[in-house]
């Protein structure tokens, strides 16, 4: 076992490793920059090591200035979340050279399913099903034309690395496909310093279905239950279940069995995810995260394991603790990602300096955070404020769990996404597991009206509040929070309606 971990990240996910060192009874090492000093996971590691400017490049980014702080500190190995450098290989490489351990898989796994033209082949190798598409990168246009033509349209250009949607245009047209095909080069190109794209069939309205994998270094490789993720909006996650609402013994076997013959193809060792899409009883490989995901409490729930120890363990040399057989699905969980952003306003960042705070609780409640009153939520850095995880013996007694916790849930100062989640917990489709990854697009007119209505509610309920449970100025504070999602116009509006 290791003696000490250093956390190469920040926030919420940095508690939650180190929760799971001081379980294993190893050290925590917390890196910080001058915007992050005040957090709250500085002061729950046992040692604190400042990185100085708050730019990531400058911090979180920096390979260096990690690795230095693992060294000055002792620290014998390295998390790093996900995020930040939890998929760059130079890090493993860094690591292995200055003789610490990287908890997380290996470089050249990372390299090759972080590029979405190469693990996109190997997986057709390993007999794992694929979208038909381009078999490598392409430049030319009137070659982009052929292809698309041939394909069909609709069809969808990504950037080869990188990942999180950035960049991704669908295109229904010829007429379209030039402007997409420069569009999403120049993105991809900005972001992730490769301007490579790819062609493939668009599925219109896919389900998003991820895999949970752990794998060691003894060859042992299981799948630890599925998890439904189409609610997004720019192709980022913001609610998951598990298990999916149309899962079946016989489909989790199936697709579990991809998801476990993708990594055993590349001998992937640590844990992953292997994310799927599915469309109309069929599925197809989409991407591997080399890395421990943001959704990974609802799996732990519904499977009643620690991912992130089973992680630490393998890197440790340890053989996985289960076999296959050994993982059950019981009851259902979901989660909401609590980000301060503005849902009436696209989704705006909304950062800043939380002024009241109360967390939810009870029965079948998690609540990963790393937030407090009077924290300032940094502009630097990823919007989240926390991960909200309801959990019961139903899909049923899991939305219902989870509009109770939302209902305790009161953050001031800033805009948040409790709103829409609210609204979402309210919509027929959605009750009735009926999602694709255009849900937010599609219920976009009933989830603002929705919206409106929960934030009037809320309105209301402060206005009944009396001064012996809160005082005035916090009676003030959570009208102006609440009465800041709508603008001068809307604001208007509600008063007629």
């Amino acid at each position: 076992m290791f003696e000490k971990v250093l956390i190469a990240n920040r926030g919420e996910i940095a508690i939650r490793i180190m929760r799971a060192c001081r379980e294993l009874d190893m050290k925590s090492v917390a890196v910080y920059s001058d915007a992050d000093k005040t957090s709250l996971y500085t002061n729950y590691a046992d040692e604190s090591v400042p990185l100085g400017n708050p730019s990531p490049s400058q911090s979180y980014l920096n390979i260096e200035k990690i690795i230095n702080a693992a060294l000055d500190t002792g620290a014998d190995a390295i998390h790093p979340g996900y995020g930040f450098l939890a998929e760059n290989p130079e890090l493993g490489r860094q690591c292995e050279k200055n003789g610490i351990k990287l908890i997380g898989p290996k470089g050249e796994h990372i390299e090759k399913m972080g590029d979405k033209i190469t693990s996109k082949q190997l997986m057709k190798e390993a007999g794992v099903p694929v979208i038909e598409g381009t078999p490598e990168g392409i430049d030319d246009v009137e070659e982009a034309k052929e292809i698309a033509e041939a394909i069909g349209y609709p069809v969808i250009i990504k950037a080869s690395a990188g990942g999180g949607g950035i960049g991704m245009r669908a295109v229904y047209s010829e007429e379209e496909l030039v402007r997409a095909l420069e569009a999403t080069q120049s993105v991809a190109l900005k972001n992730f310093g490769d301007a490579t794209v790819f062609i493939e069939k668009y599925l219109e309205k896919p389900r998003h279905i991820e895999f949970q994998i752990l794998a060691d270094e003894y060859g042992n490789t299981i799948h630890v239950g599925d998890r439904e993720c189409s609610i997004q909006r720019r192709h980022q996650k913001l609610l998951e279940e598990a298990p999916s609402p149309i899962m079946t013994e016989e489909l989790r076997e199936r697709m579990g069995e991809s998801a476990v013959k993708a990594a055993e193809y590349i001998g992937y060792n640590s844990a992953g995810t292997v994310e799927f899409l599915y469309d109309n009883g069929d599925y197809y490989f989409l991407e591997m995260n080399t890395r421990i995901q943001v959704e990974h409490p609802i799996t732990e729930i519904v499977t009643n394991t620690d991912l992130i120890k089973q992680q630490i363990k393998i890197a440790c040399g340890e053989e996985l603790e289960y076999s296959q057989s050994d993982i059950t699905v019981t009851g259902h969980a979901i989660e909401c990602r609590i980000n301060a952003e503005n849902p009436l306003a696209d989704f705006a960042p909304n950062p800043g300096k939380i002024t009241g705070y109360r967390s939810p609780g009870g029965p079948g409640v998690r609540l990963d955070s790393g937030v407090y009153m009077n924290y300032t939520i940094p502009t630097f850095y990823d919007s989240m404020i926390s991960k909200l995880v309801t959990s019961g013996r139903t899909r049923n007694d899991a939305i219902n769990r989870m509009k109770r916790a939302l209902s305790e849930y009161i953050i001031l100062g800033v805009k948040t996404t409790i709103p829409f989640h609210k609204a979402i917990m309210r919509n027929e489709s959605f009750l009735a597991g009926d999602l694709n990854t255009h849900f937010v697009d599609e219920h976009k007119k009933g989830i603002e009206e929705e919206m409106e209505k929960v934030i009037l509610e809320d309105l209301e309920r402060v206005n009944r509040m009396k001064s012996t449970f809160m005082p005035g100025k916090k009676i003030a504070a959570i009208s102006a929070t609440v009465g800041t999602y709508f603008n001068a116009a809307q604001a208007q509006q509600m008063k007629k309606k």
